[in-house]
């Protein structure tokens, strides 16, 4: 079989055995594409490579792939629109190399593999492996719209193993026999047959579970200490609506998944910015929490946020491209807290943030 030239991030070995399995029988080696260049892209954390005169696209040339590997590479390669095509390396040998259509992304300068791999390695190889799992179950392109999703899971599985909570509890032993993925498209739901240890030690006895799979959010309730107001937005939700409930607008904080890569700081001031048009200034971090643990794997970055909040602060925002239609709503500490007492706001995270605010407004208040 024809080598297979890899210039961008498949020259990590670990994405590599991501994708293919086993590698032991591939022989990898150094190997230069005259007269094209590797540039990072706009749109994400990869490269693409491009025609350039005099220029010279490092890589290796992977030799020995079987049928197999070459099956499993098609199918990761082709969700992101990239075809085998015929190259002719420095050396003068020939091998395949899977190249962009031209024009698919933005150029923005040169790309180091090196740096790739330590912010972004450990993330692509866990995407990767979500990303096989579904072959044989979904076309190539329907993981192309599935992937932002895909690598923002994986950045939730990443954050958890920093997780802060959980001191005091049993550390005890999870036997899963089987994991099967029930249902994936923008989220995912997973079935496990599993036992667990008991407080007393022994094994529960088999059973089944099923977890609805979101990637992590942040939250942030805006709080003017001046004049002493919040801001809530309001927007349809279809939680709601599915359990048949008649107030499917419902009043929240301002909340967003983290985009793969973004701290939970980040990902709150960019949602102030794009929900309601605020510049957040200091950041009091309430809670770090699961929506529903016991179904959900959906996890919550909580935060109060202080902001200048004047009457016209309020109005309608939310991104066009998502589909968001976002009105922002100013309230007074005392008409929150009415609305927390009187059981009118439905949305857990805010009544928290709400409650956290209560405990904290007299500090904050005193230092602005």
């Amino acid at each position: 079989m024809t080598p297979l030239f890899f210039f961008g991030t498949l020259r990590h070995p670990a994405l590599i055995a991501a994708v293919i399995g086993e590698t032991d029988h591939i022989t990898l080696s150094e190997a230069v594409l005259p007269d094209h260049a590797t540039l990072s892209v706009a749109e994400g954390p990869f490269p693409m490579i491009v025609p350039e005169a005099g220029a010279g696209a490092e890589g290796v040339l992977a030799e020995g792939m079987t049928a197999a590997d070459l099956a499993r590479l098609d199918y990761y390669e082709k969700a992101f629109d990239y075809t085998l095509t015929e190259v002719t390396l420095a050396d003068g040998r020939t091998a395949r190399a899977y190249m962009p259509p031209p024009g698919r992304w933005t150029t923005q300068g040169p790309w180091s593999l090196q740096a790739w791999a330590r912010d972004w390695g450990e993330l692509s190889v866990t995407a990767a492996r979500e990303v096989m799992s579904y072959r044989g179950q979904k076309p190539p392109e329907e993981i192309a719209g599935m992937f932002p999703m895909i690598r923002a899971r994986a950045w939730s599985r990443l954050n958890a193993v920093a997780s802060r909570h959980g001191d005091g509890t049993l550390k005890g032993r999870i036997d899963i026999a089987a994991q099967r993925r029930a249902y994936a498209n923008y989220f995912a739901l997973d079935e496990y047959d599993l036992q667990h240890e008991r407080f007393d030690g022994q094994m529960t006895r088999p059973a089944t579970r099923a977890v609805f799979l979101a990637a992590d959010a942040a939250l942030v309730l805006p709080y003017d200490p001046v004049r002493d107001r919040v801001m809530v937005v309001e927007q349809m939700r279809v939680g709601p609506m599915a359990r048949g409930d008649g107030a499917c607008w419902q009043y929240e904080p301002i909340a967003g998944r983290l985009d793969p890569g973004e701290a939970a700081e980040e990902a709150v001031r960019r949602e102030a910015q794009e929900e309601a048009g605020l510049v957040l200034g200091a950041l009091y971090p309430v809670a770090e929490s699961y929506a529903s643990p016991g179904n959900s794997s959906e996890f919550y970055y909580s935060f109060l946020g202080l902001a200048d909040l004047p009457d016209e602060s309020a109005g309608t925002g939310g991104l066009e491209a998502e589909n968001e239609d976002i009105r922002s709503r100013l309230m007074s500490f005392d008409a929150l807290m009415t609305l927390c007492d009187d059981q009118q706001i439905a949305n857990t995270p805010l009544v928290m943030i709400a409650y956290w605010l209560a405990r904290h407004r007299d500090r904050l208040r005193s230092a602005s």
